[in-house]
């Protein structure tokens, strides 16, 4: 398994997203709350600022990203769709995507970067938990999605 820093844009990291988002809105689909998700889950690419691919030989198997955030948070790294495709699940591929967008993290200086997840991703809750992650108020712009969660992490 290896990690690549990709374009945002690069076809592996596209079909990932899109996994993602499609495993999102079904896990969420009876919640009135996830009328919110587009607005609150798109993401702007110009606040992107790495892209990471997982690759089990040439098959892709997992992505992630960091932005920056701006509002009361501006330039916070936020990471966004940490997703490992399920048969490739529990290999280490979360755990070298994760190092990967702490490192972006650590590179650009931020004191801390933090994550916005679901109520109902128990394996990701429990992930982050792992991986010293703690729970903060939840920020903008998922304040409208009410089984929202968020975290951080202090990148001493």
């Amino acid at each position: 398994m290896r990690v690549e820093r990709v374009d945002f844009d690069h076809p592996d990291a596209v079909a990932l997203r899109d996994e993602h988002v499609a495993s999102g809105n079904r896990l969420y689909a009876d919640d009135p709350a996830a009328v919110h998700r587009g607005g609150s889950e798109g993401i702007d690419p110009s606040t992107i600022v790495a892209t990471f691919v997982a690759y089990d030989g040439d098959e892709p198997i997992g992505h992630a990203c960091v932005r920056l955030l701006d509002g009361d948070l501006a330039g916070v790294p936020e990471m966004k769709r940490l997703y490992v495709r399920e048969p490739s699940r529990g290999r280490g591929a979360a755990d070298a995507l994760l190092d990967a967008i702490e490192q972006v993290a650590r590179d650009l200086g931020a004191p801390r970067i933090v994550i916005h997840t679901g109520d109902r991703q128990h394996a990701a809750l429990k992930f982050y938990a792992r991986h010293g992650y703690t729970p903060i108020p939840v920020f903008p712009p998922y304040e409208a999605v009410t089984y929202s969660l968020c975290f951080e992490k202090l990148l001493g």
